[in-house]
């Protein structure tokens, strides 16, 4: 069954109204092909014009949308032979971080991203998408395994931000992130990210150091979600905040594609079909999939120190003024 955020509820309704014209006409075998067919314009519009005109609250609530692709979703629709790899070699495995080898049509990669889980007994296991510390350090052995056999790595970014929990502290979760921006400033091999859904704090960022950096259209990436910036800015606890403060703290944080791509922290944006990803066909993830194979044979044939000297300008022409 369908999930609807509350922006989305003419879209919900138009599309009862054609599910229903449907069955009618099945039931009784009148033909109702013509006035289905202009429902289905209507829909086509509709949701293009709802999705056109999104906030950055709207946005954020896009980006965490139920029905939306995860990374495994991703890895099935536009990769294969994908084999995945589990634990750091250290403490254990964290399901919140996927991680593997796959290939890209003819092109063999590493593949390494969040996975947020479907079903409320999956979003248990893999814990909502934010990740311990374990999760980061297998992510980077998975990226170390790259660099040794010349492998490119892709990274899809989609988590409200690393687990907060005092089990992850006392693993050293602030270290496993700190190790994990500094070796991928370094590493040896070319890595393409795309932010698919939430871009959160350094739980993101810690497999976001790469040399290009796409967003989705309805994603977003900020430093604290919107609820959190609320209750440090109004002083507020949680009962007392509202879908305003809410809506008030995305507009300032400046979280959105457009904004972040002005700000020169990604380098470009991708087009989602009308109404979001969660209603992408085939062709969507083909065009995705030709994205990321631009970008790796951009990249690829660079020299390694060429290829880090110039991810290092990058990180640095972050936040430069003038």
């Amino acid at each position: 069954m369908a999930n609807y955020l509350e922006f989305e509820k003419p879209i919900a309704d138009l599309e009862r109204q054609i599910a229903e014209l449907r069955r009618f006409s099945h039931g009784q075998g009148v033909d109702l092909t013509k006035e289905v067919a202009r429902l289905d314009k209507k829909l086509h519009e509709m949701r293009k014009s709802v999705y056109e005109k999104l906030t950055p609250w709207q946005k954020t609530l896009a980006a965490r949308h139920p029905d939306r692709p995860y990374t495994l979703d991703y890895i099935k629709q536009m990769m294969t032979g994908f084999h995945e790899l589990h634990g750091d070699r250290r403490f254990g495995d964290d399901a919140a971080i996927v991680s593997g080898f796959a290939r890209i049509d003819d092109m063999p990669v590493a593949v390494i991203g969040h996975q947020k889980g479907r079903d409320t007994k999956d979003r248990i296991a893999r814990n909502f998408g934010q990740a311990h510390p374990e999760g980061y350090r297998k992510a980077l052995r998975i990226m170390k395994l790259a660099e040794k056999f010349g492998r490119p790595v892709v990274t899809f970014i989609d988590t409200p931000g690393a687990y907060p929990g005092i089990g992850a502290e006392e693993r050293g979760q602030a270290e496993a992130i700190a190790y994990n921006l500094h070796q991928m400033a370094m590493l040896r091999t070319p890595v393409v990210i795309l932010v698919i859904g939430e871009g959160g704090s350094g739980g993101a960022l810690a497999l976001g150091v790469g040399d290009r950096v796409y967003m989705l259209e309805h994603s977003v990436y900020s430093v604290i979600s919107p609820e959190g910036c609320a209750a440090i800015l109004w002083k507020k606890d949680k009962s007392g905040l509202s879908h305003d403060d809410f809506s008030k703290a995305a507009d300032v944080l400046k979280l959105t594609p457009s904004d972040l791509k002005r700000f020169g922290v990604i380098d470009d944006v991708i087009k989602e079909p009308p109404g979001g990803m969660h209603t992408a066909g085939k062709a969507m993830f083909d065009s995705l999939k030709g994205v990321i194979k631009t970008a790796l044979n951009d990249l690829t044939g660079l020299p390694h120190d060429e290829l880090v000297a110039k991810r290092y300008e990058r990180i640095r022409a972050l936040g430069s003024i003038g």
